[in-house]
């Protein structure tokens, strides 16, 4: 099920999948997938929640500053080639006009975001961040800017603005930027 969803979001997008795509490239009849899915919402969340399963584990490359240009270059990778650029791009723009697409892609990102947390303690044991480092937030820094040119401006992205984004990120790091606010101790 999940194959055709992605096919179909690649080949359509979201406002051209239909159930009938669906159906027919997966050999489910397509009441068989309203009764299970409820509709194409439902199907979209699925392939999403599906995708979070995977074994992506972030970079390990010995440095805050590698594993961050690790992680950029992953969006840059990601998105370079229109085949494999086509189901995460169709992902996004489901989120905007399903708000159970918007929940799964939700869903799928804080759970990077949670696997991201190796990236902060490494650096944290090496001495590179302060403990109080959010994972979450410096992950969301390093790709924003990437994001922002694909789905906003659709500009062009490479590996040069990907080590752009990556060295802001890390100095924001460095300047404390992303330190969750220290718990107030009792006097």
């Amino acid at each position: 099920m999940r194959d055709a969803v992605l096919s179909g979001l690649g080949d359509h997008g979201y406002p051209g999948l239909t159930i009938e795509y669906v159906a027919e490239h997966s050999g489910v009849h397509k009441t068989t997938l309203y009764r299970r899915w409820g509709g194409l919402e439902g199907l979209v969340a699925d392939a999403l929640d599906m995708a979070g399963e995977d074994t992506w584990t972030p970079p390990d490359t010995g440095t805050l500053e590698g594993d961050l240009r690790a992680l950029a270059r992953e969006v840059v990778d990601a998105f370079d080639d229109p085949t494999k650029a086509a189901a995460p791009t169709a992902f996004i723009a489901a989120a905007f006009q399903s708000p159970r697409a918007a929940d799964a892609l939700r869903a799928f990102y804080a759970e990077r975001f949670t696997r991201c947390e190796a990236v902060i303690a490494r650096a944290v044991a090496r001495g590179e961040a302060t403990a109080d480092t959010d994972a979450a937030a410096l992950v969301r820094a390093v790709s924003a800017p990437l994001m922002l040119r694909l789905f906003v401006t659709r500009e062009p992205i490479d590996t040069a603005l990907a080590d752009q984004s990556a060295a802001a990120a890390l100095a924001a790091t460095r300047a404390g930027a992303f330190d969750r606010p220290s718990t107030p101790k009792n006097r």
